[in-house]
Formats: C-alpha cells, structure tokens, sequence
C-alpha cells in the first residue's frame, strides 16, 4: 500500500482474498526492534487502511492496555473513518506517521490479532449486504467508524472497558467493510451503543457523586 498523498486519491474498499489472520502473522514475523506508523501503514500491504485499522484496536483487546496509545490510535481510526467516508484515501499528520512504535508491544498485539482473526476468518464472509453494498450505506459505516475512533480518545483510559468497548466498534466496522460482512456492521453499532450508554453512566456516576461530594461539604 502505498503512502498517502496530499492529493487524496480515491480510495477503493474492495473485498479481500487474503485471510487477514495469515497477512497479521506474516507481518509480526517480520518486524524490526522500533518502526513508525508509516511503516506500520505501508506493511499492511493490499488489505490497506481497514487491515491498519484493525492492527490499531488489537492493543486494547488485550487484558492490560498499551499505555499512551489510545489517543493516538483513536486518531488514526477517526481519520480511517473520514477517508471510508468520503471514500478518499485520508490526510494523515506526519506527527502520528512517524510516531516510534516498539517491537515488544506491537508483536503480541499482530499475534492476538492474528489468533482473532483465524476464528473471523472461518466466520466472517460477505452476507446482509443490504449493510455493506452501496456508496450511501459505506458512507454511514464510515461515519460509525469516525465515531468508534472518537470515543476511544475519550479520557477514561484507567476505567476498565473503556477502551475495550470503542476498540471493538471499530474493529467491528473495520472487518464488516473489508468482508462486506452485514453481521459485523450489526455488531459494531451494538458495541457503539453499549459504549455510549457505558460512558453516559459513567459521567452520570461522577455528576452524582460531586454532588454527594458538595453537599456533605456545605453541611
């Protein structure tokens, strides 16, 4: 795949003949001590953006999370999710393209990955494609993954699920767009919902809680 341009050319999202599990395992056998994520991006190969989009949610499917990252992937996800939108292939800050990412966190999370994808593959295929055919529907699915890529930058990083939840929208999305798999897209806004209603009683619990606070206070 090549490096984005300033030039946008039109990106095309097509299906994939490649098992992403065999493409993940390839790529974690291959990888140098230190790589940016140009680097990352242009060994994604073919599959492209929504491959490089999935490799982004696999840190935070493990039990612990990669620190400092959310942020940054959630970033790279939100500008995936603009470029499936407009079905360009998206702008992408040098400073997040030459961010360093280190071999010994990025190896285990190719290789969940790839264990994860060798149990979609048998699974995942093109099916409900009323949810994956046509420019107006992807246009949608790649405003979901927009979402899914903002709530991961959401700050509730040290909450358990916080990130987990929005990852596995975006992964959701990112597979059901690349298999044109209906089901997929199904369970990503599921995920999307869940993690709204997850934030939203979040904040709530915090709200009632400072005013906990505040009263015993004025007492």
């Amino acid at each position: 795949m090549s490096t984005p341009s300033s030039s946008s050319p039109s990106a095309q999202f097509s299906d994939t003949q490649t098992q992403l599990s065999a493409t993940l395992r390839a790529l974690a056998a291959r990888l140098p001590e230190s790589l940016t994520v140009r680097e990352l991006m242009q060994a994604c190969g073919e599959q492209g953006l929504l491959l490089f989009c999935c490799i982004l949610t696999f840190p935070f499917l493990l039990p612990v999370s990669v620190p400092g990252v959310s942020t940054v992937f959630g970033a790279l996800i939100v500008l995936i999710g603009v470029g499936v939108t407009f079905n360009r292939v998206p702008w992408l800050p040098r400073k997040l393209l030459e961010k360093k990412l280190a071999r010994a966190s990025l190896q285990p999370a190719l290789e969940k990955g790839a264990d994860v994808f060798t149990k979609v593959d048998r699974l995942s295929k093109p099916r409900l494609l009323v949810l994956t055919h046509g420019a107006s529907t992807n246009r949608f699915n790649g405003f979901m993954l927009f979402v899914a890529g903002v709530l991961l930058m959401a700050p509730f990083g040290l909450i358990p699920f916080s990130n987990t939840l929005p990852a596995l929208a975006a992964l959701f999305f990112a597979i059901g767009i690349l298999q044109r798999d209906g089901y997929a897209i199904l369970a990503g806004h599921g995920m999307t919902l869940g993690t709204i209603g997850y934030f939203g009683a979040l904040i709530f619990g915090a709200v009632q809680g400072g005013r906990g606070l505040a009263s015993l206070i004025g007492r």
